[in-house]
């Protein structure tokens, strides 16, 4: 069996949003070198430490939330609308944390793949 690469073909004057003139040779000239695979590799190792910082700090909110609701059984007898205080905070309070985890890490993201592209493309 043989592999075919089906490809579309690119409009002359056409490029994507963001990329300067020529952007995508020097971005594979930059990878072929010594110092564009450093630039990948530093790029890996910094969107990995953003993703473990962003989960250790959801799972520690997660932890704390699920420890104030066993720790302070006062919370099951409370109800707001007939529902336990405590289901709300665990089901209902987590969602914008969870909101917030994520808009973090996409911001934070995107932030280190244009400081990336910034290097490559001074080069």
């Amino acid at each position: 069996m043989t592999r075919v690469r089906v490809t579309a073909p690119q409009a002359a004057g056409r490029r994507p949003a963001g990329l300067p003139p020529g952007g995508s040779q020097n971005r594979d000239a930059a990878v072929d070198s010594e110092v564009g695979r450093l630039y990948v590799r530093s790029l890996i190792r910094s969107q990995l430490r953003l993703a473990v910082v962003v989960a250790a700090g959801f799972l520690l909110v997660l932890a704390a939330s699920g420890l104030m609701v066993a720790l302070v059984p006062e919370l099951a007898g409370l109800r707001l609308l007939g529902v336990p205080v405590n289901w709300l905070l665990l089901g209902a309070g987590l969602y914008p944390v969870i909101g917030l985890a994520a808009w973090l890490y996409n911001r934070s993201a995107a932030r280190n793949e244009a400081r990336y592209r910034d290097l490559v493309d001074e080069r």
